[in-house]
């Protein structure tokens, strides 16, 4: 019987290509090496989970992501990485985050939801945290109901 590790369990999310070689490169991408991938599930670390499901995520070739704080348990060199691919990613990301460098470098617009409303911008995080026009309608927001 296979050992079920996270390398096995990834290979059947590559719709095309169940290829070994293709397998390793595309963990090294994700900062695993040598005989890290051989490792069993469920030893693998928080920041390795996370990278596994970025794997998984990118295997499956969604055009819509969903994260909510996906820089938790990452360190700078794979926050680096995410920054990267989410930055280069073509479809539809919806994230929350803590991390004020990575809203301000992926986001190109702010949903603020609050108890009374939401406010709704295509701008970036920077411009709208600075924006007198949003701080004008959380104000309005905050007076109605």
């Amino acid at each position: 019987m296979e050992r079920h590790t996270w390398k096995n369990g990834l290979r059947q999310f590559s719709p095309e290509e169940k290829d070994e070689t293709f397998i390793r490169g595309f963990f090294g991408r994700m900062l695993f090496s040598g005989e890290e991938v051989l490792k069993n599930c469920g030893v693998l670390s928080g920041g390795e989970k996370m990278r596994c499901m970025f794997s998984r995520m990118m295997l499956m070739r969604a055009n819509v992501l969903v994260f909510d704080e996906p820089t938790n348990h990452l360190d700078l060199e794979s926050i680096t990485a995410l920054n990267n691919g989410m930055a280069d990613f073509k479809g539809t990301i919806l994230f929350t985050s803590r991390d004020h460098e990575l809203v301000e470098t992926i986001a190109n617009r702010v949903i603020e939801i609050t108890p009374k409303g939401m406010i709704d911008k295509e701008m970036d995080f920077d411009e709208f945290i600075k924006s007198e026009r949003v701080a004008e309608q959380r104000a309005e927001l905050l007076k109605s109901k």
